[in-house]
């Protein structure tokens, strides 16, 4: 049985930054082929990032990303690694007319290619097309009507692009009936809660369904709203997990896979499953015998869902200011819970020097709370001032005598006003502290809360913000290190302290019940009467449909966040703002 040296390459591409890319593709493979690799795999459209949304209806990018996918193939052979194949997506288009999907020659496509001495030798597209959840990829793309097997050292290699093996039959069912030896997957499939046991099971399914050892590589990083959790895997034709990349950072995975020689006469054309044509390439090398000892690779322990969770937002927020290219982030610290977890997660994304944070208190501020916001700055070591915004207060009072709500979200306004003057004139850019709960409700100030370029807990309930907090102390208590949240902050009632007195549950039911029904009515898309029918009081589950709906204008202004959850309040979930629908 042949040998194969296979590596995954676990990386962060940046979406529009070809040359930056094209660059790590270069340095990752020389990693591998130093570990003796035979075979090279990159997450889908490595070369461009991914996703690229609307700029794939650039003729300009396309272009540009398939000159530089050419050049990478040069540049590959001239740096002494072209006599390893290398797997790599990138931005295409397609050569023929789609008359299905009324798209003419030339349009867009979701591509792989295999580069070998210093040549592209076989370029495929996409399959299946996921068009639900955070994809659109009918908008841009049309779909590959091919399954390409490359012969590598004696083993027939059958190559798939993510959603091809999340939907059923496709290059999975062809690659069976292509007699392939291993079913190679290049993936840019966004982290959510739980996803990756659901991933684990998913390949070993198509394993089977294949007949054939698979093998899975994902990218890591953030994109604006969505993380990349890395998660590669690999598993046998049994399901055995042979290979387990961790997540949430870059890794190479290299292993020896034994595999089945090649035998098929199958020739190429020959009509598949689903309509594809088998396009098979033969690259040079001869079947080689295991060596001794042969490579295995680490299975990475899972993480808690806490520690996953954590690992995501501060992926996504390191993401979203690095390559935005931004050095530092201002936070307006209340001394509250939300401020503070937001707080930790951008020291431990950025760094605390690179964390500004300023008390900005009002006559309504607790004492206990301006302290908690100096404690959690003296815990982490983070640039922390006040400023007071009464005297603003009283001006804007005076001025207008302003009571009930307007007076309370003056002073929302008033710090956000405040916020935004010091990024202006310092180069911070501002992070937004608002949880799902509360933007779920309209528990927010427009132009005061929601201000902001980037929400870290955006997509995070206010009950799990505190299951964070808790977690967050712990871990470092487990390290040895200071906890970063004064435990004052995670105890005491959760309030907005525009008034006297005030609290959460003045406004909104208990945040367990709160996002027990939230749950159900955004991530379920359960209706009034189906959660009534679940044991919740009507009265509240009325009154909840209700805050929701009606605040949907004020979400639709806030800035993006990292995406946790199955459906998050942006690109997976769209619903009109001018909207008369009121039963849930």
């Amino acid at each position: 049985m042949p040998n194969l040296r296979l590596a995954l390459s676990q990386i962060d591409p940046w979406v529009g930054d070809l040359a930056r890319n094209s660059d790590e593709v270069v340095r990752w493979t020389k990693q591998a082929v130093e570990a003796g690799a035979q075979l090279v795999a990159f997450p889908e459209m490595a070369l461009t990032g991914y996703p690229v949304e609307d700029l794939a209806l650039r003729g300009s990018f396309v272009e540009a990303s398939r000159g530089a996918l050419v050049e990478l193939a040069a540049r590959l052979a001239v740096e002494g690694l072209g006599e390893v194949p290398v797997v790599v997506g990138y931005l295409g288009r397609s050569e023929h007319a789609s008359p299905r999907f009324n798209r003419p020659a030339g349009s867009p496509q979701n591509c792989a290619a295999v580069l070998h001495r210093g040549e592209v030798v076989t370029r495929f597209a996409k399959h299946h097309l996921p068009n639900y959840g955070v994809f659109d990829e009918f908008r841009w793309f049309v779909p590959g009507d091919q399954l390409p097997v490359v012969r590598v050292h004696g083993v027939d290699v059958a190559l798939a692009i993510c959603e091809d093996i999340w939907q059923d039959g496709g290059r999975v069912t062809a690659a069976r009936e292509a007699e392939a030896g291993l079913l190679l997957v290049v993936n840019g499939s966004p982290y959510e809660r739980n996803k990756d046991d659901e991933r684990l099971e998913l390949v070993r399914r198509r394993a089977a369904e294949a007949g054939c050892a698979l093998a899975y590589v994902n990218m890591v990083g953030g994109q604006d709203e969505l993380v990349f959790d890395g998660d590669s895997i690999v598993v046998g034709a049994d399901g055995e997990v042979l290979g387990r990349s961790p997540q949430f950072e870059e890794h190479l995975m290299v292993l020896d896979l034994d595999l089945p020689a090649a035998s098929s006469d199958h020739t190429d054309g020959l009509l598949l499953s689903d309509g594809l044509h088998l396009v098979r390439t033969e690259l040079s090398g001869e079947p080689r015998p295991a060596p001794v000892p042969t490579l295995a690779a680490e299975v990475a322990p899972r993480i808690s869902d806490e520690a996953e969770i954590w690992a995501a937002l501060v992926s996504g927020t390191r993401a979203y200011v690095e390559k935005n290219g931004f050095r530092s982030v201002l936070i307006g610290l209340s001394g509250g819970i939300d401020s503070a977890l937001v707080a930790s997660i951008a020291v431990d994304a950025i760094g605390a020097e690179n964390v500004y944070c300023v008390s900005m208190p009002s006559r309504y501020s607790s004492e206990h709370s301006k302290d908690d916001a100096a404690d959690l700055a003296r815990r982490t070591g983070l640039h922390f001032r006040t400023v007071s915004i009464a005297p603003m207060f009283d001006a804007y009072m005076g001025a207008t005598g302003l009571s009930g709500l307007a007076e309370e979200n003056l002073q929302s306004r008033l710090r956000g006003t405040l916020l935004m003057a010091i990024s202006n004139q310092e180069g911070h850019i501002v992070l937004a502290p608002g949880n799902k709960s509360e933007l779920a409700v309209g528990y927010s100030t427009l132009y005061g809360d929601s201000v902001g370029a980037f929400g870290p807990i955006k997509d995070v309930y206010k009950s799990l913000v505190f299951r964070l907090a808790r977690w967050r102390n712990e871990e470092a208590g487990q390290r040895g290190e200071v906890a970063p949240i004064p435990e004052n902050t995670i105890v005491k009632p959760p309030s907005a302290e525009l008034r006297p007195d005030q609290k959460d549950t003045d406004s909104l039911p208990d945040y367990d019940l709160l996002d027990s029904v939230l749950t159900r009515y955004i991530e379920g898309d359960e209706g009034r009467d189906a959660i009534v029918a679940a044991g919740f009081d009507p009265a509240v589950v009325d009154r909840v449909v209700r805050l929701v709906d009606t605040a949907e204008y004020k979400r639709r202004q806030y800035p993006p966040g990292p995406k946790i959850s199955v459906k998050n309040f942006g690109r997976d979930r769209r619903l009109p703002i001018t909207n008369r629908w009121r039963r849930g």
